[in-house]
């Protein structure tokens, strides 16, 4: 299973989402469980993204936010956890 990495901005925002919404945060770290079984397919209606955010992928948190993130061999990288793609 691939290990969780976080850009300092996006850790930032995932932490703050404990105490914001509850509901998100736990939303957002069933999002992370499923990316590491299946990165590509699953909830969140995952879709790779485009021009500067190629090699990204976007999962829908709900309809305001997105979970960003890009797979490594070993590891998958959280870019953003909050709004649409930053």
């Amino acid at each position: 299973m691939r290990k969780v990495e976080f850009e300092p901005h996006a850790f930032n925002d995932f932490i703050e989402w404990s105490s914001l919404d509850p509901k998100l945060f736990v939303r957002i770290s069933e999002l992370i469980t499923h990316i590491q079984r299946s990165p590509f397919v699953g909830i969140g209606k995952p879709e790779p993204l485009k021009f500067q955010w190629k090699g990204y992928w976007s999962r829908r948190i709900n309809d305001e936010h997105r979970l960003v993130y890009s797979i490594m061999d070993d590891s998958i990288i959280i870019a953003s956890c909050k709004f649409h793609y930053p």
